[in-house]
């Protein structure tokens, strides 16, 4: 092994191609664009779905059904057990306490509380949704609900 040898050809940034600087570059004249046709013409790019003439995908397959899921109401969802371990005795419980602990995250369109869980803590909760279970849990250990709209 020499070891003048060892680096030699390795660089530590490649260099990009560069097509059409003449015949000596290996990717001149056509620049690996082929001989003629559209796909060789300059501003050419194909249309979104298209499969070189053959019927596309999209046109192939049919078309069922429909759903609403994209106006679907986003809950973000806190269990009742949740509530007994981060709050005190006598808290408030809202959107912004519930953020600030990093219970509720991202995009939501409403705060949904559920029942899992025990609580013995009395809480104030004022959320937009409740679960029955978490309703009576709350107002079991004297707590206040208040359904924000």
């Amino acid at each position: 092994m020499i070891i003048d040898d060892v680096h030699r050809g390795i660089k530590k940034r490649k260099q990009r191609k560069r097509v059409g600087r003449g015949p000596g570059s290996g990717h001149g004249k056509t620049a690996g664009r082929g001989e003629k046709g559209h796909s060789s013409r300059s501003g050419f790019s194909f249309r979104l779905g298209f499969e070189g003439g053959q019927m596309p995908m999209m046109r192939r397959i049919a078309k069922r059904g429909f759903n609403n899921k994209v106006f679907a109401t986003k809950f973000a969802i806190v269990n009742v057990a949740t509530l007994e371990q981060r709050f005190e005795n006598g808290a408030t419980v809202d959107a912004a306490a519930l953020e600030a602990l990093g219970l509720v995250k991202g995009r939501y369109d409403a705060i949904k509380i559920l029942g899992q869980g025990d609580l013995t803590k009395k809480l104030n909760v004022k959320v937009q949704e409740f679960s029955a279970s978490a309703v009576t849990k709350i107002e079991a250990v004297g707590g206040t609900v208040e359904r924000l709209s």
